[in-house]
């Protein structure tokens, strides 16, 4: 078994984390060179043909990807401990809070990337400042509903650290990349970040 991935991008990390946190080790991860266009080229579109790491491949050369799919192969395979929920609504308030935070902080901060900054050079083909800009403010607008959120919780559902987390995390991570950190008034979603950043899995 083996991931296709690119280390320094947040999505692979998600992946990295979430393994990390159910314990699950023996993975073999295969670096693909995303900024010299490897990912683009024809023997890792065999693999996936929308061209995007991570990518699970499967002994038997079945090839996953997209993040949350991964995991949840990984879940499946190894409910304990449960990142994803146990109960269905358990799994039901997870699957709203991981839509709700990809959409409006990971999203917004990899479009920002994207179109408000360099982002990959020569890579991008079109890049749209003023929708950078917009999604720029999508993601402070986001950093201050999820610490309103916060304001009575340990972590984003229930009281121990579920795939939104990882998410939250990750999306955080790459908002410092690009100069946009938590801003110093955001109490809550600041004591959730340094309870998140010192476990082991925030350095997989």
């Amino acid at each position: 078994m083996k991931i296709y991935e690119y280390n320094a991008f947040p999505n692979p990390r998600r992946v990295r984390i979430f393994l990390a946190e159910k314990g699950i080790d023996g993975i073999e991860f295969e670096q693909v060179n995303v900024p010299e266009g490897e990912h683009r080229k024809a023997p890792f579109l065999a693999k996936n043909s929308f061209g995007t790491v991570p990518t699970l491949e499967m002994e038997n050369g079945t090839c996953i990807s997209e993040t949350v799919a991964i995991c949840r192969y990984f879940e499946e395979r190894q409910p304990e401990p449960a990142l994803m929920g146990e109960s269905p609504e358990e799994k039901a308030e997870i699957e709203m809070w991981q839509r709700r935070v990809e959409q409006t902080m990971f999203n917004s901060i990899s479009t920002y990337f994207h179109h408000g900054t360099p982002g990959l050079g020569k890579l991008e083909t079109y890049q749209n400042e003023e929708w950078g800009k917009k999604n720029k403010e999508m993601f402070l607008d986001a950093m201050e509903r999820m610490d309103a959120h916060l304001s009575d919780k340990i972590f984003f559902v229930g009281e121990k650290p579920t795939i939104v987390d990882i998410t939250a995390l990750c999306a955080i991570d790459f908002g410092g990349f690009v100069e946009l950190s938590i801003p110093a008034e955001l109490k809550n979603l600041t004591r959730w970040y340094e309870a998140m950043s010192i476990r082991p899995s925030a350095s997989a």
